[in-house]
């Protein structure tokens, strides 16, 4: 039996407008849980309620109605036990550019109460690859050290759930690879990780299970690997011999779409025909298959299904 390291019952949050005198419900009575342990993924389109669900778990919202539980505090009873039991990394770079690494951790670990010699500044330096930067000033570090250093400040207080806000937004492909390999150490070592993210490759890679919300309202929630079931379009691609651009192929229930002389692809249901149809198809019509590739749904197709972005 998995324990929960966050659960979220009927949560709502309503803005209301003292000029317009009209309500804008940002949550609308959402509903789940994070497993203790997990990569768990939070997608949506912008404005989709992200933010708000954030801000309220960091304190800085008041919600409406629901309940929030953080590992067994309640939100309403116990907020500043909620508030130690997370750590919230921001989009946003916001760093002293005249601190070292270790005098910033240092500082946010004064700022949470902890004594001297409860601070673990090294060890945490050490698990997000900065321990060699520990002393040079932070306006020096490239734009992946920064990252890191971001995901240091939040772990000062040793929180059991970490929230990546966005974490890699502008960070090119190498540092954002650097910056997931030390992401996945900290969740082998307990962490329990919520990310934000609207690079959706890399929820596919990165999460466990993954929600995804839309005006509010929650609209999936399963595994990664289930959710990409739910996509039942696949699609193939066709290197041919030679086509006539004109020609006219029909199937019922499959699109085809002549790319080039070399190129057909075909769409279509998966349960609506076999595969093989489609390849004597083509056989009879004289043209000529020289290779085959598919194009397996990814979480991209999934999210514009349920959200229409």
């Amino acid at each position: 039996m998995n324990k929960f390291a966050l659960t979220v019952e009927n949560l709502t949050k309503i803005y209301s407008s003292s000029k317009s005198k009209k309500q804008n419900k940002a949550l609308n009575e959402l509903n789940f849980q994070v497993k203790e342990g997990e990569v768990f993924g939070l997608l949506g389109p912008n404005g989709a309620g992200k933010t708000t669900f954030l801000s309220i778990l960091g304190g800085t919202v008041v919600k409406t109605s629901g309940k929030v539980n953080v590992w067994g505090f309640d939100l309403d009873q116990s907020p500043r036990q909620v508030r130690a039991s997370v750590g919230i990394v921001p989009q946003e770079v916001n760093l002293d550019a005249f601190f070292s690494p270790k005098k910033l951790l240092e500082l946010q670990a004064g700022l949470y109460g902890i004594t001297k010699n409860e601070r673990i500044t090294e060890l945490i330096l050490k698990m997000v690859s900065l321990e060699d930067k520990a002393n040079a000033y932070s306006r020096s570090l490239s734009g992946g050290m920064k990252r890191r250093l971001l995901i240091a400040k939040a772990m000062v207080h040793q929180p059991p759930i970490l929230i990546l806000d966005e974490p890699t937004a502008g960070v090119d492909v190498e540092l954002r690879n650097n910056l997931w390999e030390n992401v996945k150490k900290l969740n082998k070592e307990g962490v329990t990780i919520i990310l934000t993210t609207h690079y959706l490759i890399e929820a596919q890679e990165m999460c466990d299970r993954i929600a995804i919300i839309n005006k509010g309202n929650l609209v999936a929630l399963d595994s990664t690997e289930k959710l990409l079931e739910r996509i039942k379009t696949k699609r193939v691609n066709f290197k041919v011999r030679k086509v006539d651009l004109n020609q006219e192929l029909f199937i019922k229930n499959v699109k085809f779409k002549i790319n080039s002389k070399e190129s057909i692809l075909v769409t279509y249901e998966k349960d609506s025909l076999d595969f093989d149809e489609i390849v004597n198809y083509l056989i009879k019509n004289k043209i000529k298959i020289e290779d085959i590739s598919t194009q397996d749904a990814d979480l991209e197709d999934v999210f514009v299904q349920l959200t229409k972005h």
